[in-house]
């Protein structure tokens, strides 16, 4: 991997840019001799616009509680090192490492859209997830607001919506996210990785603070907002001795239950991840991944529905034992009651014929 110069990469999660997987060609920086050297500015993020087809996807996964979902945006200024999103943009012919953090796509057009496939006479009303491949809440939304132009259309119709984030932009929206909080068609699950405000800065470079998002969480429930606390990834022998202290923290802050998932590496991010640790924790990377390898049947990474998000193995089976004590102590291991789908009502239209009843 044709590694950038640390000054010029400084804010984002990956070192350089790998081979997409799906092209044949590779390219690599080379000087030859005739340059006059001169300092190159910093990486600089590039939004593109799309303008989709349709906006509402479709899931099929067996372990995962939604069948709708919509993802504003494409790439994510996170940066993230260890996003199982990253190989998604190689579909767009970027690579998933520094690419995926710069080149953005925003879905230009989603709340039109939206309020089309709302308003098709096929359509059921469901629980649309929205954030669960790139956080909706991230430094762009601030300009762009293609997330609030989609909360506003889902509160028009009434649809339940779940968001994941960990943006804590997300409070900008609380006027929006209490009155659907009230009629019970709204819950967030806010992520927190660590508890340790320079571990996050190296390991999710673009992220708010540690204690930043634990105020997002006392905002939120002080509104009535029903916030999950995430702790995703666990990351084994780096993060994993603070899942107590971030259900404590979390359950102090006011989230009403609690979820973990063990760190995930598809395709391109593994050796993404690799290079991160040789970087920033060479003492620590082989006993890293000698964990990650345990958990996932002896490879960086096990896809297979049911295990690819909690693992295999006695690391595995403890990890959930003290998950669940911790959960217990602290209030947040109850289920919470679905969200409701019986409130989805169409707006009239101008010209709409209008009930009598």
């Amino acid at each position: 991997m044709d590694i950038l110069e640390q000054e010029r990469r400084r804010g984002r999660g990956a070192r350089g840019n790998p081979a997409n997987r799906f092209e044949a060609a590779r390219r690599e920086r080379a000087w030859d001799g005739w340059d006059i050297a001169e300092d190159l500015p910093p990486l600089r993020t590039e939004v593109a616009v799309e303008r989709p087809r349709s906006i509402i996807a479709r899931n099929a996964s067996p372990d995962i509680p939604f069948d709708l979902s919509i993802n504003p945006y494409r790439g994510c200024e996170h940066g993230c090192i260890y996003c199982f999103a990253r190989p998604s943009h190689a579909w767009l012919g970027h690579s998933p490492g520094l690419d995926f953090e710069t080149k953005l796509v925003a879905k230009a057009g989603a709340a039109e859209l939206l309020e089309r496939e709302l308003s098709a006479p096929g359509y059921r009303p469901q629980v649309i997830a929205i954030g669960t491949n790139t956080d909706p809440y991230q430094p762009i939304e601030k300009e762009r607001r293609v997330m609030r132009e989609v909360l506003e259309v889902l509160a028009a119709y009434r649809n339940p919506v779940a968001i994941t984030t960990k943006g804590t932009l997300i409070e900008r929206d609380i006027e929006l996210l209490a009155p659907l909080a009230e009629q019970g068609l709204v819950r967030v699950g806010l992520s927190i990785t660590t508890l340790d405000a320079g571990l996050s800065r190296a390991m999710e470079p673009r992220v708010p603070a540690p204690a930043r998002r634990l105020t997002a969480i006392r905002r939120l429930s002080a509104a009535g907002i029903p916030v999950r606390l995430m702790i995703a990834p666990v990351v084994p022998a780096l993060t994993d001795h603070e899942l107590e202290a971030l259900i404590a923290a979390g359950a102090e802050a006011g989230a009403v239950a609690a979820s973990y998932i063990v760190l995930r590496l598809p395709l391109e991010v593994a050796p993404l991840f690799r290079d991160w640790l040789t970087e920033h924790y060479p003492d620590r990377a082989a006993r890293v991944m000698g964990r990650v390898q345990e958990l996932h049947g002896g490879k960086d990474y096990e896809a297979e529905w049911g295990r690819r998000m909690t693992g295999q193995g006695p690391w595995a089976a403890l990890l959930r034992h003290r998950f669940t004590l911790a959960t217990e102590r602290h209030g947040l291991s109850r289920k919470l009651p679905p969200l409701r789908t019986d409130l989805f009502a169409r707006p009239p239209k101008p010209g709409d014929q209008l009930s009598l009843f």
